[in-house]
């Protein structure tokens, strides 16, 4: 069953497709940049000037402000022009807010107070807190790195494995990793998921992202605002291999500038039932992406993935 993990969590494709996705602004110089003036202005401030930025860069990256606007159309259909537009806009603002914050305050420890606001889910958490590992299960939407240190902050000293896939310039992955208190997994090989299965079964946490489609037979077809798009089933085999639950978890940027993180029922994964699990997850990532269209930061088509496999 490892293997069968392994198999469908990592290969040459994540690589592959993760690179096929590199931008002018994902370099290291930039990040830089990035990280030292916003460290040198209070919260309120960096958060304002970023919005302004974000705003601004939809204007810079017209292919990817098309994109944006043509997935905001399955979730939000039949907007008129300027509405879309504005929609566009305030999503490049939020990307740029939970960006200031990624390499600013959340980088430094493992859920800093201050930040968050009340939670939704919380007797979700304290379910399988109270169990053995689990996988925690989020996407690219709002601030998801928060979502796990917020999880490690809570579990009293478990250790949090997040799941990466390489970055085009090992530049970006040194900065984006920081010195936050986790351990970060990059998979480049089959055998790179592998200590996962048995890091789950010691009570540990593994973070993962489930909304982005490797490109290889891992993925599956699932309907996604009225139509089929592909997922990577892998994170429900490792926690059936693993023998533990999924807990699918989110953070969100509240108009206080706040974050509010949402759990949702932990999902079990029995043996050959893992594409089942795998719609329950796209059901409910569908459900927060709708309440929060400006916070799914997903800068290419994910529906014509299918035609790329």
């Amino acid at each position: 069953m490892a293997t069968d993990v392994a198999t469908t969590t990592s290969s040459a494709a994540p690589a592959r497709a993760h690179a096929s996705r590199s931008h002018w602004l994902n370099r290291a110089p930039l990040y830089r940049v990035a990280a030292a003036l916003a460290g040198t202005l209070p919260r309120r401030a960096r958060l304002s000037l970023a919005a302004a930025v974000g705003a601004t860069l939809a204007y810079a990256c017209p292919r990817e402000a098309r994109v944006v606007a043509d997935n905001l159309a399955h979730v939000v259909p039949g907007l008129a022009a300027d509405a879309r537009a504005r929609q566009v806009r305030a999503l490049f603002s939020h990307f740029a807010m939970c960006f200031a914050d990624l390499v600013t305050t959340n980088r430094t420890c493992a859920a800093p107070e201050t930040l968050l606001g009340p939670g939704e889910g919380d007797a979700h958490v304290v379910r399988v807190l109270a169990g053995s590992g689990f996988v925690v299960l989020t996407a690219h939407v709002g601030n998801w790195e928060l979502a796990g240190r917020t999880l490690v902050a809570r579990g009293r000293g478990r250790p949090l494995h997040i799941v990466m896939a390489p970055e085009v310039d090992p530049a970006v992955e040194r900065l984006l990793r920081g010195s936050a208190p986790v351990r970060f997994v990059t998979l480049r090989t089959p055998a790179d998921a592998v200590p996962l299965v048995a890091a789950l079964r010691r009570g540990e946490i593994v973070g993962m992202q489930g909304d982005r489609a490797l490109r290889h037979r891992g993925d599956v077809a699932v309907d996604f605002f009225g139509a089929p798009a592909p997922f990577p089933l892998g994170p429900f085999l490792l926690a059936r291999a693993a023998g533990v639950p999924v807990l699918p978890a989110f953070c969100v940027l509240r108009p206080d500038a706040r974050y509010t993180v949402i759990v949702q029922p932990p999902i079990s994964v029995e043996r050959s039932a893992e594409e089942s699990a795998l719609r329950r997850w796209v059901a409910g990532l569908a459900t927060v992406i709708a309440r929060y269209p400006t916070q799914w930061f997903n800068f290419f088509d994910p529906w014509s993935a299918m035609d790329a496999r």
